[in-house]
């Protein structure tokens, strides 16, 4: 086994918790599916909102989808002009078996826009 990290982004359609709850799940999900993850398997997680975002912590997503006992981290992006709003980001570091490049980074919806070099 080796610690990975693996990244993902969605942009939600407005600033709303259950919204924001909603898509971050979805987005979590995805990645440990899509890399053959458990929540046990996660070491921490790092999320980042951009400032237009303030219904909710994204981390209250992944609190609502049973990650009850993983370290996790919110904050806020830079605000830099012209980036893509609405975006929630995370970083998870994992315990893995997969090779660097065999991690599946996931970026859904719109978001894929921002990383086209590493999207599935």
């Amino acid at each position: 086994m080796a610690v990975r990290a693996v990244r993902g982004a969605v942009q939600l359609e407005r600033d709303d918790a259950e919204h924001m709850r909603e898509q971050v799940a979805e987005l979590l999900l995805a990645i440990l599916e899509r890399n053959d993850l458990v929540p046990d398997d996660l070491i921490s997680v790092w999320f980042t909102a951009t400032p237009d975002l303030h219904s909710d912590f994204p981390a209250a997503a992944a609190r609502s989808i049973g990650i009850t006992d993983v370290p996790l981290l919110c904050a806020q992006e830079l605000e830099v002009t012209g980036a893509m709003e609405r975006v929630v980001r995370v970083l998870a570091h994992v315990e893995t078996g997969l090779s660097k490049a065999g991690v599946a980074h996931v970026y859904l919806g719109a978001a894929g826009a921002l990383r086209k070099d590493i999207a599935q």
